[in-house]
């Protein structure tokens, strides 16, 4: 029986080992988040004067546009990234709710699996793979 130690991120859930497909790497995910929730807090800068709540409301809307449409949101499009449905598809409507929902709240997305899956994407049914 193989050490399931050797396996790789993504394996269990069919995806390669690298490139193009494979589960992307926590510096991509850490690039990404950064650039969403930088745009976030200057669009609350500019029409709220730097409301939390605000910026918190963008960042959240912004995912819940653009994973359906794009495939992820501008940080991860620009990382190179796109969120899937597991083991692959579109992610359809009410996985980027259940997703976001629970990306705002931090705690689940800052819990990790083996497969680099917060609870976030686990709860959602979805993976963010290299594109």
């Amino acid at each position: 029986m193989p050490d399931p130690s050797d396996a790789y991120p993504g394996e269990r859930l069919g995806l390669p080992p690298s490139g193009p497909g494979s589960v992307a790497t926590l510096g991509r995910r850490v690039g990404a988040l950064v650039v969403d929730w930088a745009c976030a807090v200057v669009i609350s800068i500019a029409f709220f004067s730097y409301d939390a709540l605000a910026t918190t409301a963008i960042f959240a809307i912004v995912q819940l546009v653009f994973i359906p449409t794009l495939g992820g949101s501008p940080g991860h499009r620009l990382f190179g990234m796109r969120l899937q449905r597991v083991p692959i598809g579109w992610v359809g409507l009410w996985r980027p709710i259940v997703r976001t929902a629970l990306l705002v709240l931090v705690i689940p997305a800052a819990i990790w699996d083996a497969d680099r899956r917060g609870l976030h994407d686990k709860a959602a049914g979805t993976v963010l793979v290299r594109s």
